[in-house]
């Protein structure tokens, strides 16, 4: 690619990821169930340790599962909010605004709940380790929210703790553990977000 179109397409989705905003008021309306599809499957060619691929993202679109699912989340959260998170981090999450209700778990149309696998299963059911578990699923994970934004769609990665009720609820097998939930969709006609200031360049860039 000549330097020049490289200047160009760099500055270009510079701006459109400044535009990104992780929002928690969703619309109803439904979104195209390709867009999200595709947007995993940009998602699944992040790198990975030892090209191992440890992750599993399931696409919850079924109303009745994200109300068990909400369910479940804003018990363990109800219980987080009540001390379990402890004072520091609950001062943290003031500003935002943020509590145990969860309604963009259920008003979103679509959740892709992302699960890692902790080890893969041989022929003969023994364990084997993946590596670098952690980091894979989080790029992953980064590189699926930039698809969603790039497309058009609205996300939040929302992480209630303890996860355990997501294998649960979704019935996946025990060398998987919940990563995160991201609820996709459209913004709420009446949606606000935070009134954030990201670091400048000069602020996270450190150039030797």
């Amino acid at each position: 690619m000549p330097a020049g179109e490289s200047l160009a397409h760099a500055a270009e989705l510079k701006s459109r990821m400044r535009e990104r905003r992780t929002v928690r008021q969703f619309s109803t309306d439904p979104v195209p169930p390709q867009v999200v599809r595709d947007a995993v499957a940009c998602a699944a060619t992040a790198p990975s340790g030892a090209h191992q691929q440890p992750w599993t993202f399931v696409l919850v679109q079924d109303p009745e599962v994200r109300r068990l699912i909400r369910e479940a989340a804003e018990h363990e959260e109800q219980i987080s909010y009540d001390g379990r998170l402890g004072e520091e981090w609950l001062a943290a999450l003031r500003p935002l605004g943020t509590d145990e209700v969860k309604p963009h778990l259920t008003d979103a149309p679509a959740l892709i709940v992302v699960f890692q696998q902790r080890y893969w299963l041989g022929e003969d059911g023994t364990k084997h380790k993946h590596y670098y578990v952690d980091e894979s699923v989080g790029i992953a994970v980064g590189m699926l929210l930039s698809a969603l934004h790039l497309s058009g769609l609205a996300a939040l990665v929302h992480t209630p703790s303890p996860m355990r009720f997501l294998s649960e609820v979704l019935g996946r097998p025990e060398n998987e553990k919940a990563f995160a939930v991201i609820p996709v969709g459209y913004p709420a006609p009446d949606c606000e977000v935070p009134d954030l200031v990201r670091k400048s360049l000069n602020q996270v860039l450190v150039e030797v």
